[in-house]
């Protein structure tokens, strides 16, 4: 298990380097003027030129890379440029490490920026995972059980309906419904839950219903279709055939078999969502990562938006990494 788990590590280590350098290729290496991004309509060349100099995007693209890589273990001052630093220290920005780089649109180092966004969109993906995962893989196996009859079909009719709405119609009924026509709750609005734990929650319960109301569909489906075809195997007919309980037989031997692909989904669209939940994050004006991709794409802002892509990227792989080690656990035959 051990030498499993290292091997898998080793490979998500090199996928980070791997998607690191794509990433910067993507949006760095490209005809695209990054320096004139930071200016605006009335910026001369001349300005866009200095621009250029003092973020570093003057330097080859592989030195680019270079210094952001160097600045999650060393700081980094910005501009960096030594003369400016003698004459002007005034406006110097120094980013200790981990440095993440600076946005020159806000003006703000771009980790200061992210860093209270992220408990934002952790809270709403904990809270819509829990959601869905409880209730989609309880309903799947519900529905399962009950093959063919009126119970199943409706529970797979409502999936479907569920699972063919956009995320923003969902959002939005929602919020129609429990806040301004039955009043059930108050308008949502992220609040820290140091301030409020109660209130807290009962903000968070509308978006993470918007996203765990599309998850748990499709997941009431997934669970269903293999624990049905889990069900079909020799050794749980043989199971049934020596007399083991049905309770039993469903979430010892049926469940644990059907685990690993849905373990399998859970885990990206854990790691997905980690990164962030721009739709509903906009529709409920909650400050996550999600939202703050939708404002640095449509303010051109590109150190910000290359900084979200890596860490959705990361998000994504960690992910991966756990439900690879979480494979080893559920099947031992997966470690040798």
């Amino acid at each position: 298990m051990f030498q499993y788990a290292i091997r898998r590590t080793i490979g998500a280590f090199l996928m980070l380097i791997v998607m690191s350098i794509v990433t910067y290729l993507i949006f760095l290496a490209t005809p695209v003027d990054a320096a004139r991004l930071t200016c605006g309509k009335q910026c001369g060349e001349q300005q866009i030129q200095i621009n250029k100099h003092a973020l570093g995007y003057d330097k080859p693209i592989y030195e680019q890379y270079w210094n952001f890589v160097k600045g999650l273990v060393v700081d980094r001052d910005f501009p960096a440029d030594p003369e400016l630093k003698k004459t002007h220290p005034e406006i110097i920005r120094h980013c200790a490490a981990p440095c993440l780089g600076y946005s020159a649109n806000k003006n703000q180092l771009i980790w200061d920026y992210l860093k209270p966004r992220v408990p934002v969109t952790v809270y709403l993906t904990l809270a819509a995972f829990v959601m869905w995962m409880v209730v989609g893989v309880l309903l799947g196996i519900w529905a399962a059980l009950r093959r063919g009859k009126f119970a199943d079909r409706i529970t797979v009719g409502v999936s479907l309906l569920f699972y063919s709405f956009p995320t923003f119609f969902i959002g939005l009924l929602l919020f129609q419904l429990f806040a301004f026509q039955w009043d059930l709750v108050s308008v949502p609005q992220y609040i820290e839950p140091s301030n409020d734990f109660g209130q807290f929650l009962a903000n968070l319960f509308l978006p993470a219903l918007t996203l765990a109301a599309v998850y748990a569909a499709a997941y009431v489906r997934i669970t269903r279709t293999y624990v049905l075809e889990t069900m079909g195997e020799d050794y749980l007919r043989t199971a049934k055939a020596k007399g083991v309980k049905g309770r039993r037989i469903v979430f010892k031997h049926t469940l644990r078999a059907a685990l690993t692909p849905i373990v399998t989904l859970a885990g990206l669209d854990l790691g997905l969502l980690l990164a962030g939940a721009p739709i509903t994050e906009t529709i409920f004006s909650f400050p996550g990562l999600g939202q703050a991709a939708v404002n640095s794409a449509s303010q051109f802002d590109l150190p910000m938006t290359v900084v979200i892509v890596l860490i959705s990227a990361t998000f994504v792989i960690v992910a991966n990494l756990i439900v690879d080690l979480l494979y080893a656990v559920i099947d031992p035959r997966v470690r040798y």
